[in-house]
């Protein structure tokens, strides 16, 4: 399950930094959160080639791709009540950090736990 939620986690990252590159100016915070989480998505991806079937892996990448997608779609469209909108994309940016934490840890749990199953 930690697999499938990092996963999931790590399109919606790399999805909305897509996102944010053609908006906004980028930075060098931004640029080591991006290799953070290259990294392990990298180490996500070896997970699900080594130890998650293969008929279940790669159609959860389209899913989630496409999912994800379809959320930062909708958040771009954006929610309005009385012509302001509820919730944008800047409130998005400011969750990044919390969000490449979430990633890393889950991937760094996942490695762990497998490695040092009892």
């Amino acid at each position: 399950m930690m697999f499938y939620l990092a996963l999931f986690l790590a399109f919606l990252y790399f999805k909305i930094v897509r996102v944010y590159k053609k908006e906004e100016k980028g930075s060098a915070l931004i640029n080591a959160q991006n290799i953070i989480v290259l990294v392990a998505s990298l180490a996500i991806l070896a997970y699900g080639v080594l130890h998650v079937e293969w008929y279940l892996f790669v159609p959860f990448i389209f899913i989630f791709a496409t999912l994800v997608s379809f959320m930062i779609t909708a958040i771009q469209i954006g929610v309005f009540v009385e012509g302001k909108p509820i919730f944008g994309l800047t409130h998005i940016y400011k969750y990044l950090p919390y969000l490449t934490l979430a990633i890393f840890v889950s991937t760094f749990s996942m490695w762990f736990f497998r490695v040092f199953a009892v």
